[in-house]
């Protein structure tokens, strides 16, 4: 068993670090237009916080899956995959009918703050 983590361990130290962003796709989705990037980039880092904070305040399954699927999608239409890929794991296990997990919303605004990160990096760079 600790041979396996070990493993797991030196596969993820090994493996290079992955943008939360996918600036390529990002950029064909802009038509390689900086402007157009920037304001999408801008827009998203805006709604990205929004709907986490409406993730956390949900009072039903309904409203979870709702801003889950929202922030998801979003997600993937700008290239932040590891973003969208949280939030469908989250979406798919409430639509299977399993509880909702505390460290599942915890890592999606963990997530959501890292995109953010790289959003204001990146419009600072553009910018000088």
């Amino acid at each position: 068993m600790a041979a396996q983590s070990q493993k797991r361990i030196e596969r993820a130290e090994a493996t290079p670090a992955r943008a939360p962003i996918d600036l390529d796709y990002l950029s064909r989705q802009t038509l390689g237009d900086p402007g157009l990037e920037a304001e999408v980039l801008r827009l998203f880092d805006d709604m990205s916080h929004a709907y986490y904070g409406r993730l956390e305040t949900s009072t039903s399954v309904d409203d979870l899956l709702r801003n889950l699927h929202t922030l998801r999608g979003a997600a993937a239409g700008i290239g932040a995959t590891g973003l969208a890929d949280l939030a469908r794991v989250a979406e798919t296990e409430l639509r299977e009918g399993l509880p909702v997990n505390p460290e599942r919303i915890d890592d999606l605004g963990i997530a959501v703050e890292e995109v953010s990160a790289f959003i204001i990096a990146r419009l600072s760079a553009v910018a000088a």
